[in-house]
């Protein structure tokens, strides 16, 4: 199988080449290359110039913001637009969103060659799903890697796949 990749080369994302991984084509990477947890913005800049700003960044827990953005890219038969979120001034997060409501199967095909590239990358998943959702979730060093599907309201379905600095609390934080 065949994925497409829209990116110019110096905005290329090594999730696409870790995807083709999957078909047997390609070794899997994880961040585009330069690319890792822990870098500033004016860092990310440099290793991904096309980068533009978020109008409003999203805000999560922790205080993370979904600061900065790339072109979106074809992965698996969906456009994934990727966001990254900075807190304390370091990445800690970088996420690919893709709409999946045109979708004849709502994304039902790209989440599981996102999964089977997933196991091949980093071994067997943690996996749940219900009636609305599947998850899929792998460690890698510091790193929590995870793929979502969300298809409770079909007009909303999803498939996400998400790079986030590990946070592993002690029992006094629990």
């Amino acid at each position: 199988m065949h994925f497409i990749y829209a990116f110019r080369p110096l905005r290329c994302f090594a999730i696409a080449a870790a995807l083709l991984g999957a078909a047997g084509a390609s070794q899997a990477q994880a961040l585009p290359p330069g690319v890792h947890l822990g870098m500033t913005a004016d860092a990310l800049q440099a290793m991904l110039p096309g980068l533009e700003r978020v109008l409003r960044p999203q805000r999560l827990a922790g205080g993370l913001a979904g600061s900065w953005h790339a072109e979106p890219a074809m992965v698996a038969g969906l456009s994934f637009e990727p966001t990254f979120y900075f807190a304390g001034g370091q990445l800690r997060r970088v996420e690919w969103v893709a709409a999946a409501q045109a979708a004849p199967d709502l994304g039902a095909a790209a989440f599981a060659e996102i999964v089977a590239w997933g196991r091949g990358a980093f071994g067997p998943e943690l996996a749940s799903s219900d009636p609305g959702s599947a998850y899929a979730a792998w460690v890698q060093g510091d790193t929590d890697v995870y793929a979502q599907h969300v298809v409770g309201d079909p007009r909303r379905a999803s498939v996400r796949i998400v790079y986030k600095a590990r946070q592993i609390k002690d029992a006094s934080e629990l």
